[in-house]
């Protein structure tokens, strides 16, 4: 392998290991107020999905209520911190609350 195959090699990996750390930090300030486990690749989908749904009731309510704080739950989306706090909406698992999310977004961005 030549030198400049080693180096441009040696580049990429940089970088590679440059964006992971970004998307590990935009990943850790989109799941702060998640409060279950997100595994595997779709983690940071899932998070920043969580986000832009809690970021969109906040400032526009949901089902008229107002809503000041967004948290995830595995069962719930809870308008407080917690799964104690009032519900926004309940899911018989959290892939439906994930499903749920994801599908809510859609519908608003493309409305």
């Amino acid at each position: 392998m030549t030198k400049e195959a080693k180096d441009h090699i040696e580049y990429l990996e940089k970088k590679a290991n440059q964006y992971q750390l970004e998307n590990d930090k935009q990943f850790k300030i989109d799941k702060q107020n998640i409060n279950f486990q997100l595994r595997g690749n779709n983690k940071y989908y899932y998070a920043r999905q969580c986000r832009l749904f809690a970021e969109y009731i906040i400032k526009n309510g949901y089902q008229n209520k107002d809503i000041k704080e967004v948290s995830f739950n595995n069962y719930s989306i809870n308008n407080g911190y917690n799964q104690y706090c009032e519900d926004i909406k309940r899911f018989n698992s959290k892939d439906e609350l994930l499903g749920f999310v994801i599908g809510f977004n859609e519908a608003v961005n493309n409305y």
